[in-house]
């Protein structure tokens, strides 16, 4: 099947081929038919699935047809919530170049940074409003933004919007918008949580799952490390020590973490950057940019932005630190093999994060590769040493307890006398 055969307009079909796509991909196939008819939507599909055209593209195709009937209104008709500031610009940049031929106005919100030029923005009028929670709400309760012209929503990312806990913020947002209109939700996985607010916020939706809920991309080459804690770092640099690691996207649990694996990156002479929630939105931007560009060769981030990274040809997603969320490992390592190129996911697992690796791979229903032989091996002092660690850490409490009981008695002698 061809865009052609979507019954696309023309200048959409030119945008695209000027994007170099030629054929759509699954999710495209069987989602934008039934968008183009005005119908509600559940999209179930991996990330780099191709989902960001998937509504998009319909939503473009409609508004034009509508634009002869506005005539010059500042409405916004189309609302694209998001849960990261990074998906909010890709998913902007997306509607740009889609309907570049169109004359429809986007704009994306997002908060820590100042309001003033996305304020600029709204006062000169837009078609499609692309946003994190936060900063629309805030902008909302200040006036700017008025939600009940809208005639598209779009819930993308909707499992990540619960990991995150915005889930009470989306639903304020719902309550603004109007009773009728097409509404899209799309996430990777279905929780039970999601799925109570499929049943609240569709009607009678069209079902798109294009691959297995909560299964990884088939293309994707999986393995792991088991490594003790303090050796992580070591194994990292002796890994990139291979050049056909092209590009790596290093996941860290925290951001200090994160900070910390830069330094030792970048001791070992490794072009390297961090992205996380303490950077300024300009540096995180910067950071991204300079990867995408292959100014450097590594970017360490936290799961702010498992979902808000797109970058092609990304060869190797690495988990410094196991996710203690096992859908959260999904997302990570769909940063790779996207449109349908391969990718090698690699994970480090010490002994306090097998319990994590269980869950894992009983999420994906699939037993991830153990790699054998490396010079990091998790061994047996590993394992002591923690044993060790939890041995003294009990005797020590039992140790304070007692001599608390002492002094607790010592002090009720004093007082007696």
């Amino acid at each position: 099947m061809s865009f052609e055969e979507l019954n696309l307009i023309s200048p959409i079909r030119e945008a695209l081929k000027k994007e170099g796509y030629t054929t759509p991909t699954e999710i495209q196939r069987q989602a934008i038919p039934p968008l183009l008819e005005g119908k509600d939507l559940l999209g179930c599909a991996q990330t780099g699935t191709g989902k960001t055209a998937a509504f998009a593209i319909p939503i473009l195709q409609n508004l034009c047809k509508e634009q002869r009937d506005r005539k010059g209104s500042k409405n916004i008709k189309a609302l694209i919530l998001t849960p990261t500031r990074e998906l909010a610009l890709q998913v902007g940049e997306s509607f740009t170049a889609y309907g570049r031929n169109l004359g429809l106005r986007n704009g994306v919100i997002f908060g820590g940074v100042s309001q003033k030029h996305q304020t600029d923005i709204l006062m000169k009028g837009i078609d499609i409003l692309i946003a994190t929670p936060g900063r629309l709400l805030d902008l909302m309760n200040q006036k700017y933004i008025d939600l009940s012209h809208i005639k598209y929503f779009v819930l993308d990312e909707a499992d990540r919007m619960l990991d995150m806990g915005l889930v009470a913020d989306v639903k304020r947002i719902i309550s603004h918008l109007p009773g009728v209109r097409q509404t899209m939700l799309f996430s990777a996985t279905m929780p039970k949580e999601i799925s109570k607010l499929v049943d609240s916020i569709l009607t009678d939706p069209v079902r798109v799952a294009v691959t297995p809920i909560s299964s990884t991309v088939d293309i994707i080459e999986q393995s792991v490390f088991f490594v003790g804690k303090k050796h992580k770092k070591h194994l990292l640099l002796h890994l990139l020590k291979d050049k056909s690691i092209a590009s790596a996207l290093v996941f860290s649990r925290t951001r200090y973490g994160a900070d910390k694996i830069v330094k030792d990156l970048i001791k070992a002479g490794i072009k390297v950057q961090a992205i996380h929630g303490s950077k300024s939105q300009a540096a995180r931007q910067q950071a991204l940019n300079n990867f995408k560009a292959k100014k450097t060769r590594v970017l360490v981030a936290t799961d702010i932005a498992a979902r808000g990274i797109d970058v092609d040809e990304l060869s190797h997603v690495i988990n410094f630190d196991l996710p203690n969320m096992p859908e959260t490992y999904v997302h990570r390592i769909g940063r790779t093999g996207r449109a349908g190129l391969g990718g090698v996911a690699l994970s480090f697992c010490d002994e306090d994060e097998k319990p994590y690796l269980k869950d894992i791979q009983k999420l994906i229903a699939k037993i991830i590769p153990v790699v054998e032989g490396h010079p990091y091996p998790l061994n047996r002092m590993d394992v002591e040493e923690k044993k060790g660690t939890t041995k003294n850490t009990t005797k020590n409490t039992t140790k304070n307890t007692m001599n608390n009981t002492h002094n607790a008695k010592d002090n009720r002698s004093s007082k007696t006398i």
